[in-house]
């Protein structure tokens, strides 16, 4: 266990929205202070009724009110309730490195598994990163290029809020290319580590760009497993259109004006798989698939990996709470009247 210098978090962070309500509290005394100046004057005399409240106070009003924008701001930190974490633990974990590259194209909305690939596909990773009990997830996208949606983790309610990002416009370039997708994958396993290493690619294997047989075999020989997840039908369906509600208004067209038709190339995917240990998966709208993934690397070898992480966060929202209840205090005990003492001592100086 080694100690560490203090980290903070709050535990309802939701909560600082309220502070906008201190500005407000200020702004309410600035309108009533000039309303009852306007209707002062309406009144009577100004010289007379500075005459007739000279026992008011001028300034306690004010600091009556710098008391509750305390009390508030202090309460406001004890709702959002600050957490101290001094203790820093290496905590030793055991589980398998998987990386899941998932293809954000186009075709990736094609409907011919429901309610599209890409929102099937979405489906089943949710289910996996549910029953993960120590294996760390990542995440990789790729239509034209492969982007890193979230690395290796064990996080996994950071991982299931990352894949709700996923769209197929979360990549700028259009296109399906897989070797990018493993080269990526390749570049963000740590192979100093002794983990069994896992490549899920889940993807409908169409327009596929560069070598992918290179980097699939390339990464066999690094004792990376690759698996893959075939969405689709060979016999293939169309791309279809929507407008900005949602709607479905039309299908991808070719420049001679009929309809685009993506069909699953599952012989290429069967034959990326082939130089490891994996295994190739038709996507289906009924079976989870990644789930039958899941229990083949439940029976691989689990290997130690170290994990840093802070622990025994304190709560600190009680000292908050007090020092508002203490300005609360204070203020209610001030009067609004002049305090004679307290004026002959100012005049004196």
């Amino acid at each position: 266990m080694q100690m560490l210098p203090s980290m903070v978090r709050f535990a309802h962070a939701e909560y600082f929205c309220l502070f906008a309500l201190i500005p407000l509290l200020f702004a309410g005394y600035l309108l009533q202070r000039a309303r009852r100046r306007r209707a002062a004057s309406r009144f009577g005399n100004p010289r007379l009724l500075e005459r007739l409240s000279r026992s008011a106070s001028p300034s306690k009003p004010f600091w009556k009110l710098v008391l509750l924008m305390a009390a508030s701001g202090f309460l406001v930190l004890g709702l959002v309730n600050p957490q101290i974490g001094t203790r820093l633990e290496e905590v030793k974990m055991e589980g398998v490195d998987i990386y899941i590259a998932l293809d954000v194209s186009n075709s990736m909305k094609a409907e011919d598994i429901k309610p599209n690939r890409l929102e099937r596909a979405k489906l089943e990773i949710r289910n996996l990163i549910g029953r993960l009990r120590g294996d760390r997830i990542g995440l990789i996208v790729f239509a034209g290029e492969a982007y890193t949606q979230f690395p290796l983790t064990t996080d996994y309610s950071a991982a299931g809020l990352f894949l709700d990002a996923v769209d197929t416009d979360i990549v700028p370039v259009q296109g399906t290319a897989i070797g990018s997708a493993i080269d990526r994958a390749m570049r963000s396993f740590d192979f100093e580590e002794p983990t069994t290493k896992v490549l899920i690619v889940i993807t409908d294997g169409e327009n596929m760009e560069g070598d992918l047989n290179e980097a699939a075999k390339a990464a066999a020989d690094k004792g990376v497993i690759i698996y893959a997840i075939g969405m689709g039908s060979e016999a293939g369906a169309p791309i279809p259109i929507y407008d900005a509600s949602g709607r479905r208004v039309d299908f991808k067209k070719d420049s001679k004006g009929e309809v685009v038709m993506t069909r699953l190339d599952r012989l290429a995917l069967e034959e990326m798989v082939s130089p490891g240990k994996g295994r190739y998966y038709q996507g289906t709208t009924a079976q989870d698939e990644l789930g039958e993934i899941y229990d083949d690397i439940n029976a691989m070898e689990k290997r130690e990996f170290g994990t840093k992480r802070f622990t025994d966060y304190e709560s600190r929202f009680q000292y908050f709470v007090a020092a508002g209840i203490v300005c609360l205090l204070i203020e209610l005990f001030i009067s609004e009247r002049r305090t004679p003492w307290l004026s002959g001592w100012l005049q004196d100086r």
